[in-house]
């Protein structure tokens, strides 16, 4: 259970990091205004509470490990909500921090 609980906070952070990261984006670059950046301040400290609910106690080995949920959720991201289409290379390297992410965070560190 614990590493489903951790994956799933991974993921609750991803959607408020990326999501956080595209308001800003949208209210800034698109001119879509304050209330959108607004709404993307909150969601960016949604993402530092989140993470500090992993169950693993060292910070730099969570946000390491969460480095490569980043990459592989904003090209989801982009997929999703933006319409991009990801090359071949895009997954590969996506996949590479997935295997990333497992080693770090799932693989024992005694």
């Amino acid at each position: 259970m614990t590493v489903a609980r951790s994956v799933l906070l991974f993921l609750l952070a991803a959607l408020a990091e990326i999501g956080g990261a595209w308001l800003v984006w949208q209210g800034w670059r698109e001119h879509r205004g304050l209330w959108w950046i607004a709404a993307g301040v909150v969601a960016l400290g949604a993402y530092g509470f989140v993470a500090t609910f992993q169950p693993e106690a060292n910070f730099g080995r969570v946000l390491a490990a969460y480095g490569g949920v980043f990459v592989a959720g904003s090209l989801a991201w982009g997929v999703v909500v933006d319409r991009f289409r990801p090359t071949v290379w895009d997954i590969v390297g996506a996949a590479i921090c997935l295997a990333g992410v497992a080693v770090i965070m799932y693989a024992p560190h005694k």
